[in-house]
């Protein structure tokens, strides 16, 4: 899975346990709605300052919290 897919399922998998839609994470993060779907589906590159906006205004949390997940750490789930 390439990084683009993880940032994506992150992003979407804390904006549902939010309750947040994406238009509420776009408006915080000032970033337009249908950019947010994009990068969720991993199908846009965004820039650090970009993925800082929607990680830390849109969701309200720090890089550290948001990459601090099994999804980045490298190795694969074991069955």
């Amino acid at each position: 899975m390439d990084i683009k897919t993880k940032i994506g399922l992150r992003i979407k998998e804390l904006r549902t346990e939010k309750n947040l839609t994406q238009e509420a994470v776009a408006w915080n993060a000032d970033v337009d709605r249908t950019f947010m779907n994009h990068v969720e589906n991993g199908k846009r590159n965004v820039s650090v300052d970009t993925l800082a906006k929607i990680i830390c205004s849109g969701l309200g949390m720090s890089f550290k919290d948001f990459f601090n997940q099994d999804l980045f750490n490298g190795k694969k789930k074991s069955k």
